[in-house]
């Protein structure tokens, strides 16, 4: 339950923030605002490392980009509600997620959508509607948000339609891999692409999301998924996960198009396609691995602004294939993410083998030299321990 002295005060907490593109994180203490009016202040339990963060933390060139509080991945308890918000209350556990719900919108009311038009997802600094900060460090300067959570800090206020109340029996470090990289790469293949039971699945990326979506494709009953990557130790991790068969990306002098390979794999091509690097180049390669007539490819993976996608017209007339794109996994983060929480707490769905190291705050760069080197899954980073 929120502290009654907290409630309606700033509270001073530690976070690790970003000072500058690409330097360690500094752990300091920072002053965290009381929630406006539907917002949420989350005390966080943990968080984890995903891909984007990194590509933020790098980047120089966004405007309001530094002082930032990265983090995205996270789990957490409420400890106080602004004015109206009724959806959760002091002591329940959420998950906030960078993709937003607000349920009044068209796109929220349809099944066929994931994106609230009312507070669209944008790489903002803000809050999302009131584009203002809720952090400041102890010499008052603002420190930037990042994608609506920001959860490298102790306390972060998240807006209500950002947050999934969730079953509090739930471990908190695995819980939190549903804020971001599990539930897109497990909701590419279960909302998303809806693989049939008995198809072949094809994957380019074992990273986290790659391998998610294996473990969605498993799920959904698929008789072969074939992995592709330049890793050929990728292979026996996504075992686990349900890789039947793996395809090294590394070309040599004599080697067939990774196309050429799946297409013999499978007589004629995968039925699903799923790119989860961010290589526009990749995605024509995936495109050329899909099946005649009903294949379906699935761009996960983001490249860099600006990058185009270029197919043949004809091809793409005369192929009949269905190429669409993907955020969340197309997941509504108020009606799915439960049900993703109880299919693990039912022991159906893996999160346990995603988790590959688990440290404290006070260490979080060592998170960010283990996804750079390649070496982890996801990172769990306790605020406590």
């Amino acid at each position: 339950m929120a502290d009654k002295g907290t409630a309606g005060n700033p509270i001073r907490c530690r976070a690790a923030v970003a000072r500058e593109p690409g330097k360690p994180l500094v752990i300091e203490e920072i002053i965290v605002a009381p929630p406006s009016p539907h917002e949420v202040r989350i005390k966080i339990i943990c968080t984890s490392l995903c891909h984007s963060d990194l590509h933020i933390w790098q980047m120089p060139v966004l405007p309001h980009t530094f002082p930032r509080i990265l983090g995205h991945e996270a789990v957490g308890i409420v400890e106080s509600v602004g004015e109206f918000v009724e959806e959760v209350t002091d002591g329940d556990m959420v998950i906030p997620t960078f993709l937003s719900e607000c349920k009044e919108c068209a796109d929220c009311k349809s099944e066929e959508s994931n994106l609230c038009s009312k507070l669209p997802f944008k790489i903002s600094p803000w809050m999302p509607r009131y584009d203002t900060s809720r952090f400041i460090d102890i010499n008052g300067e603002v420190l930037y948000h990042m994608a609506h959570v920001s959860s490298f800090s102790e306390y972060t206020v998240v807006d209500v339609a950002n947050i999934c109340k969730i079953d509090p029996t739930v471990p908190p470090n695995r819980a939190c891999l549903l804020s971001c990289g599990v539930s897109t790469g497990f909701g590419a293949a279960w909302k998303t692409a809806n693989v049939k039971a008995g198809s072949t699945v094809a994957i380019f990326g074992l990273g986290s999301i790659g391998l998610a979506v294996a473990e969605g494709a498993r799920l959904c009953g698929a008789a072969r998924i074939i992995g592709v990557d330049i890793n050929p130790k990728k292979f026996e991790v996504g075992k686990v996960f349900g890789l039947t068969d793996f395809i090294s990306a590394e070309k040599s002098e004599n080697s067939k198009p990774v196309s050429q390979v799946i297409k013999e794999m499978t007589n004629g091509g995968a039925d699903y396609c799923f790119e989860c690097v961010g290589l526009s180049s990749l995605v024509r390669e995936a495109y050329a691995s899909c099946r005649k007539g009903w294949g379906k490819i699935v761009v996960v993976g983001m490249d860099k602004p600006g990058a185009e996608i270029t197919l043949d017209s004809l091809d793409f007339i005369l192929e009949k294939k269905s190429l669409v794109g993907c955020m969340y996994g197309g997941l509504k983060i108020k009606t799915d993410i439960p049900i993703l929480v109880k299919r693990y707490m039912d022991k159906e769905l893996n999160l346990d083998d995603f988790v590959t190291h688990e440290i404290k705050l006070e260490d979080i760069n060592k998170a960010f030299d283990l996804l750079i080197e390649g070496t982890c899954l996801r990172c769990v980073i306790w605020m406590d321990k």
